[in-house]
């Protein structure tokens, strides 16, 4: 009999710190926010027009990526728009200009709106690695939803994330020879959207 009280008490025991275990942290392990290393994380960004095109850097200010486990479930990323460079025009002059431009209120009005912040809602896990993430991109003040694909894959010391984001520019108030907004720009048409190939690397 004794032996008999001595096993019931031992599994009421075991249920009792199960259960204060499970209520703790809900029954699921804690997701881990891993902080954006901004000096080796980059932002690539290409605009099209019908002349040709432009690219450039720009760099991240502050980051996150949310991880369970493997699995991505949130993150966000502030783009610093003052650090915007052109890499394909040599000319210094020219170079200048095109950033003075990008950087008025013709595009992006850096002075009034100095970042751009994108932020995760929803991670679809697509395959080994692969999601479609939806998030809200807010540019000069305006936010819109955004779906975009991304590849995360487990470091040594954290994770990296790697993807394209391709932003339509007229749905942020640039309107700039968009012929979302203007008749008749002839050559001086430059594309509604533009992309930005964004690596993000995070550490523990």
């Amino acid at each position: 009999m004794k032996s008999v009280k001595a096993f019931v008490a031992s599994v009421a025991v075991a249920l009792f710190v199960s259960s204060n275990v499970s209520a703790a942290d809900g029954g699921k392990a804690k997701a881990a926010n891993l902080k954006v290393n901004t000096a080796k994380s980059e932002l690539t960004w290409l605009g099209k027009k019908v002349a040709g095109e432009h690219t450039g850097k720009i760099s991240l200010k502050e980051g996150t990526l949310t991880l369970d486990g493997s699995k991505l479930t949130g993150g966000k990323f502030v783009a610093d728009l003052n650090t915007i460079t052109c890499t394909d025009i040599a000319d210094k002059e020219y170079n200048g200009k095109l950033i003075g431009h990008l950087r008025s209120d013709d595009f992006f009005s850096v002075e009034k709106h100095p970042t751009a912040t994108f932020v995760v809602t929803k991670a679809v896990a697509k395959g080994a690695d692969a999601y479609d993430v939806t998030g809200n991109l807010t540019i000069k003040g305006i936010t819109k939803p955004v779906t975009f694909p991304v590849t995360v894959k487990s470091t040594a010391t954290g994770a990296e994330a790697t993807g394209k984001l391709v932003v339509d520019r007229s749905k942020y108030d640039i309107k700039y020879s968009s012929k979302s907004f203007f008749d008749n720009l002839g050559d001086k048409v430059i594309d509604d959207n533009f992309s930005i190939d964004v690596k993000l690397v995070a550490t523990k």
